[in-house]
């Protein structure tokens, strides 16, 4: 993302493809968790969340799932691309641009990564991020949407 953002035009739309996987209650159902709590903060930087990534490295190296989940490397990376995704929402807020950055769940796709066990046809998976893709100017930056609709990535239920 950080490479592409040069080229970007004004009132460019940037997509980023991320799953119910990582849906923040999934991944840390309790609230006090301490790096549930950092991915949340609203002053969480890209640094920062480097830091929580390399922190879930050395864990898995480690053995150590006291505050991870174990066998979660998809999720846990959904959950990190998501937390990025409002980091950079608020960084590209004040972008004169006007980009806009969201991203997505595109549902359950019949696909070789589900098995083709997914009831959604590659075009029915594609109307969300095309939406995400396509929404107007002034629309909100830095969201998770599912179903074409805004959906509340931190309580896991619609707005």
């Amino acid at each position: 993302t950080q490479s592409l953002l040069p080229c970007m035009k004004s009132n460019g739309r940037i997509c980023q493809v991320s799953s119910m996987a990582g849906i923040l209650t999934q991944n840390f159902p309790d609230a006090s968790n301490p790096i549930r709590k950092r991915i949340v903060d609203p002053s969480l930087s890209e640094e920062g969340l480097m830091e929580i990534y390399t922190e879930y490295i050395e864990a898995v190296k480690k053995n150590d799932y006291s505050i991870f989940k174990k066998d979660s490397a998809y999720s846990f990376s959904k959950c990190l691309l998501t937390a990025h995704t409002q980091i950079m929402g608020r960084k590209l807020s004040q972008d004169e641009r006007n980009i806009l950055i969201n991203c997505c769940c595109p549902g359950y796709v019949d696909t070789d990564m589900s098995s083709h066990k997914g009831p959604l046809t590659i075009d029915e998976g594609a109307v969300t991020p095309v939406m995400v893709c396509l929404m107007p100017q002034g629309s909100k930056t830095g969201q998770f949407y599912r179903n074409s609709k805004h959906y509340d990535w931190e309580h896991n239920q619609y707005y």
